[in-house]
């Protein structure tokens, strides 16, 4: 039998398991007393070595038995795990998640886990270890899989509920009868035993001369049976249940989202010429089939884009532990919470955002929390709080990293901008918008400022480049001595957004309406001077203008009358001057590299409605 179709899967739920492992292992480390983690790392590590025995991976089911066995001891002997068990169940993670890797692309002999092996037995045997064999414990399930009538005897078979590659131990199962007997009038249909919620429930009916306590025998021989029952079921399904409710969820190949994505865009591209084209002919008919395009496209499109939605606990779950290993390596104290695990952001996004988060993180521990001695010294708590959440604002999403450590020295900063050249002389104090404009500039994060400055630096101009390219943008906010917060700021989706059209001469550029707080006219009465350049009164405010003419230096004398675009990315704001708005439209975002020397305010490129290019404006680059 051929289990390689399962080897995605198996993969994609072992990393599953070895997430959630990791987290109970560190809320096993603050609280040692308590059950809860241990038995919950017991089952996960049951569960990884019930697939991996299913699939063969033999390095994966040795390490992950040998873990149980430990466990196992830990949970008879009712003693709370000291220092260098725990480590030791870290390193067993992280052997683990390379084992997986290793097995899954066939590679098993580049991983040694003697070491890991000798040192699990050695604990176990340390904390009272007994027997090796650790009975997995069982639960008797309602069955529900019809019978129809025929000759032979029916079967029910209920999986472990902890078997995750359910799919695969059915299909075993199934073979192991064919070798005993003819079997037929499987329920439900085998091509369903791959559907994501297959809950391992099923039947047979099976024409065999062997006995009943035979046919069991067999079936259990499989391994992760809880239950067999041989004879007629106690309840027969509802048809919807065995023809519908066992298919609702399937696992989808990103790629394959990716590609339905990028043709809705098109799609929506095309339904837009269609409506233009109605629109010039005048055509009852015409007008009602584009109408019905619309409505079409439209409901496709928000289907196709709440399919690639994803929470974001997806990524921040591998954040913990790598915020307790840098903070033991350095020799801080700090308690790291999560919020706002259950934000989605479209998968695409999410995949680009781990990287900058790890720097953030790491700077937010390695630079940003004191020692347990500084902290006392400051009249702090000892141990620091670093913090990770996600919310969602308006039709962004607000991804933050604070923490209470030391924050950022702005006149040390201010005085290293400066002799970079970065800031004019005659600039006495950093705000924050000015201050994030300064740690952003490429070559400012220089090995001198990381060292004598603060550290912030380091990264973050990267951080910041990495999100312009999202349509997002960064922002922080810092109280010297009381602690740092970063903020992404963060669309929701990519790939079809709303925007607004304007025109600058005789081209037309577009920007995302997620980033446009408002549009007004330009009146000269408002314009004001703002550190060297032009700004205008907003109510009570004054924010930056930056005119589009003139940085793109476009020739010609401008309109008398102009409308200001207002940009807004968190708590910052700048007014952009254009020639003239022409209209909203949905576009389909075709991001590219700018070639070297463009100007860094081009997030992009698209194709309008009537079938011409433009290009998309970069709202980070006017900020």
């Amino acid at each position: 039998m051929d289990l390689s179709q399962y080897s995605e899967i198996f993969l994609a739920e072992s990393k599953e398991h070895l997430g959630a492992i990791n987290g109970h292992l560190l809320e096993w480390e603050l609280n040692r007393q308590a059950n809860e983690p241990v038995d919950a790392i017991f089952r996960a590590m049951h569960t990884i070595k019930g697939m991996a025995a299913t699939m063969g991976y033999q390095l994966v089911a040795d390490l992950a038995h040998r873990s149980e066995n430990l466990l196992d001891a830990i949970r008879s002997g009712g003693n709370a795990p000291d220092d260098e068990t725990l480590e030791l169940l870290f390193t067993v993670i992280d052997t683990l998640d390379k084992a997986i890797d290793a097995s899954v692309a066939s590679r098993e002999p580049d991983v040694d886990i003697a070491d890991v092996l000798a040192a699990l037995d050695e604990s176990a045997r340390d904390h009272g270890l007994v027997s090796e064999e650790i009975p997995p414990a069982h639960s008797e399930l309602p069955l529900v899989v019809a019978s129809p009538a025929g000759p032979g005897c029916w079967v029910d078979v209920t999986l472990d509920p902890d078997c995750s590659l359910k799919g695969a131990r059915a299909t075993i199962i199934l073979n192991r009868m064919r070798t005993i007997g003819e079997v037929h009038a499987v329920q439900p249909a085998v091509a369903l035993w791959e559907a994501d919620n297959f809950d391992g429930i099923f039947g047979f009916r099976i024409e065999t001369a062997a006995g009943e306590e035979a046919i069991e025998a067999e079936v259990r021989s499989a391994g992760d049976v809880a239950h067999v029952r041989i004879g007629q079921p106690v309840e027969a399904p509802t048809p919807e249940r065995v023809a519908g409710q066992r298919a609702r969820h399937i696992r989808v190949d990103l790629r394959r989202l990716d590609t339905l994505m990028n043709n809705i865009g098109e799609l929506v591209t095309a339904r837009d010429r269609l409506a233009r084209v109605a629109r010039s002919r005048n055509d009852p008919e015409l007008d009602d089939l584009s109408a019905k395009v619309s409505s079409l496209t439209g409901t496709l499109q928000s289907e196709i884009v709440q399919a690639r939605m994803t929470p974001v606990w997806q990524v921040f779950d591998r954040f913990p532990r790598m915020v307790r290993d840098l903070a033991r390596q350095l020799g801080k104290q700090v308690d790291f919470e999560v919020g706002g695990k259950d934000i989605e952001l479209d998968r695409g996004i999410l995949d680009e955002i781990g990287d900058p988060l790890v720097h953030l993180l790491r700077n937010a521990v390695d630079h940003g929390v004191e020692t347990p001695e500084e902290r006392a010294r400051a009249g702090k708590p000892p141990r620091a709080r670093v913090v990770l959440s996600a919310m969602a604002e308006r039709a962004t999403v607000a991804i933050r990293v604070s923490d209470d450590g030391r924050g950022i020295n702005r006149q040390k900063i201010l005085i290293a901008a400066k002799e970079s050249g970065t800031i004019d002389e005659d600039v006495d104090a950093l705000t924050d918008e000015m201050l994030m404009r300064v740690l952003s500039r490429p070559g400012f994060s220089t090995a001198r400022s990381v060292t004598d400055v603060s550290g912030r630096g380091v990264g973050i101009d990267v951080v910041a480049t990495h999100l312009r390219a999202l349509g997002g943008g960064l922002e922080v906010r810092s109280e010297h001595g009381k602690g740092t917060t970063f903020t992404l700021q963060l669309p929701v989706t990519l790939a079809v957004v709303r925007a607004l059209t304007a025109k600058v001469g005789e081209e037309r550029y577009v920007m995302p309406i997620t980033h446009v707080a408002e549009t007004l006219d330009l009146e000269p009465a408002a314009v004001t001077a703002l550190e060297g350049q032009d700004g205008m009164t907003l109510r009570e405010d004054i924010i930056p203008l930056v005119h589009l003419r003139d940085v793109l230096d476009v020739p010609g004398d401008p309109p008398a009358k102009r409308p200001v675009i207002v940009i807004q990315i968190g708590g910052r704001r700048s007014g952009l001057v254009v020639d003239s708005l022409t209209g909203q439209q949905e576009i389909v975002v075709k991001s590219f590299e700018p070639p070297k020397g463009t100007l860094p305010i081009f997030s992009g490129a698209t194709v309008l409605g009537d079938g011409e290019p433009a290009l998309i404006l970069d709202a980070g680059g006017f900020l």
